[in-house]
């Protein structure tokens, strides 16, 4: 059932018809959730683990103890607490599958690109296991950058706290909001690789991306503000800083993809309405091929008819042509 439909039917331009894409694609989605599935599965018996390393730096930056409401260094604390039955349940479930998809983004992104590549040609097709390779870390570098920020975050947002007011965090709501945190972030970092592909496929050229750095410098900026729940400025800066150093790095692999491929091309810089230079070296003909003498008459001049009596025209031909 999950055999590829590309070795069905081979084509050098990855052609093939509408619903074996749909099949492939239902294949290459099924063994990306049987991955997710699987280390899910493997993770739930892994929980406590898990729970200690979500925890832990939130609970060192703003965990209260012993019921207090101000911490040791002044600052307002916070408890963790679950206000429902099932929400013990829920939470080791999310957890479980949050590690699953974390730990098993080098399959999904594999997938992914997997069934993109097709699209490109046949020398570019190699791409997909670097952007699987490269994509997997770039998306967990995200990830932990949303998971090293919330702690001061949540300072942040706990100072708006009046005097003698106890906080406390649902431990459903803490998981949420790192879970969301984490896939923006992630996401986020994928941006270079995202534009590499747009490269690669010939949408968007070097020069055309750099042309735009003004512009993703104050859209970048305006995410990170976004993206982090405090809006304070070092978390915005922690995240827009990494996302525009990424950013001018896939231009640079796109001005030298640009490069060597326009190496081939020598009118692959001209504009739609410029015209390439034509090589206008004289070239050598070759020898001088002889031609008779004699020429052979006309129609109608072999019957020796003429329309005038000096005899230039025979049969409206003039017998110099």
């Amino acid at each position: 059932m999950l055999k590829s439909a590309r070795k069905q039917e081979k084509d050098d331009e990855g052609r093939m018809p509408l619903l074996d894409h749909l099949r492939e694609l239902r294949n290459r989605l099924l063994k990306a959730v049987l991955a997710i599935v699987v280390v899910t599965i493997v993770a739930a018996f892994f929980q406590k683990e898990i729970y200690d390393f979500l925890l832990r730096p939130l609970l060192n930056s703003v965990g209260c103890k012993d019921g207090v409401v101000i911490a040791i260094n002044g600052k307002p604390c916070a408890l963790l607490k679950t206000d429902t039955l099932m929400a013990p349940f829920t939470n080791a479930l999310k957890v479980a599958l949050m590690s699953g998809v974390l730990i098993a983004t080098p399959v999904w992104l594999y997938q992914l690109w997997a069934f993109v590549a097709p699209g490109l040609h046949r020398g570019e097709k190699r791409y997909a296991y670097g952007f699987a390779v490269v994509g997997a870390p770039l998306f967990l570098a995200g990830g932990y950058l949303a998971y090293a920020i919330l702690p001061q975050t949540a300072e942040i947002m706990l100072g708006f706290s009046p005097e003698n007011v106890q906080n406390q965090i649902g431990l459903d709501s803490y998981l949420d909001l790192l879970t969301r945190m984490v896939i923006v972030f992630g996401l986020a970092f994928e941006l270079p690789l995202l534009l590499i592909a747009l490269n690669l496929t010939g949408v968007v050229s070097g020069k055309r991306m750099l042309t735009w750095w003004r512009g993703m410098i104050v859209g970048l900026t305006a995410f990170a503000a976004i993206a982090t729940p405090g809006g304070e400025p070092v978390s915005m800066l922690l995240l827009a800083g990494p996302l525009a150093l990424l950013y001018f790095i896939a231009v640079g692999f796109s001005l030298l993809n640009d490069k060597r491929r326009n190496r081939n091309n020598p009118d692959a810089e001209l504009d739609d309405d410029e015209a390439s230079q034509l090589d206008l070296t004289p070239q050598d003909v070759g020898g001088v091929e002889s031609v008779s003498a004699s020429r052979k008459a006309l129609p109608g001049q072999a019957s020796g008819e003429s329309d005038r009596a000096d005899g230039h025209r025979l049969n409206g031909y003039d017998d110099i042509t």
